[in-house]
């Protein structure tokens, strides 16, 4: 069970991590309401393609809807083309990226709950001259279950963020541009 220290101690690694060049993170207030202790931050992709949300919750007495006494919730949406917004298994694909990056950075975890919808919007009358658009949004949030290892559950956090705004998998070997995780 983690103290007000250990959780700090948490923010402190979650604030050590660098990202790709590509992706800007900031942190934000967090809910004061749903847990004793709560961190917040956001990531955005240079390019405007992607945003995301990650709010870290912390009850040191548990709570019963989480399995335990942290629990990850995460937003992510990410501009995508029409062809991929048509196609009915791309939430599917969305829970999966979510899934697969949790697993790629060892994250072990319970109850885990999400939605992914999928938006396409055309625009009519004195809107007509708006391109059209479409937007993938991954709705998840997860109890981790080894409170040493929260700072992988953010990186998978910016994993799927990279999956749904289609950036580039870094190829093995390659060592990325970084920059330090808050702006």
């Amino acid at each position: 069970m983690a103290t007000a220290r250990n959780f700090d101690e948490i923010v402190a690694e979650i604030r050590a991590i660098a990202t790709r060049v590509e992706i800007i993170v900031e942190e934000i207030p967090a809910p004061q309401k749903l847990a004793p202790f709560a961190f917040a931050m956001t990531a955005d992709t240079e390019d405007e393609i992607g945003t995301a949300r990650f709010v870290l919750l912390h009850d040191p007495a548990g709570q019963e809807g989480w399995g335990g006494d942290f629990r990850c919730v995460t937003f992510v949406r990410a501009d995508v083309d029409h062809e991929m917004a048509s196609d009915p298994m791309v939430a599917n694909v969305g829970w999966s990226w979510l899934i697969d990056s949790l697993e790629k950075f060892g994250c072990e975890y319970v109850q885990p709950s999400g939605t992914v919808t999928r938006v396409a919007s055309a625009s009519f009358g004195t809107l007509n001259e708006r391109a059209d658009d479409s937007e993938l949004e991954v709705r998840a949030s997860w109890t981790p279950t080894n409170s040493f290892a929260i700072a992988s559950h953010v990186r998978a956090w910016l994993d799927l963020l990279e999956h749904c705004a289609g950036l580039a998998p870094i190829p093995e070997g390659v060592t990325p541009l970084t920059r330090n995780t808050l702006v």
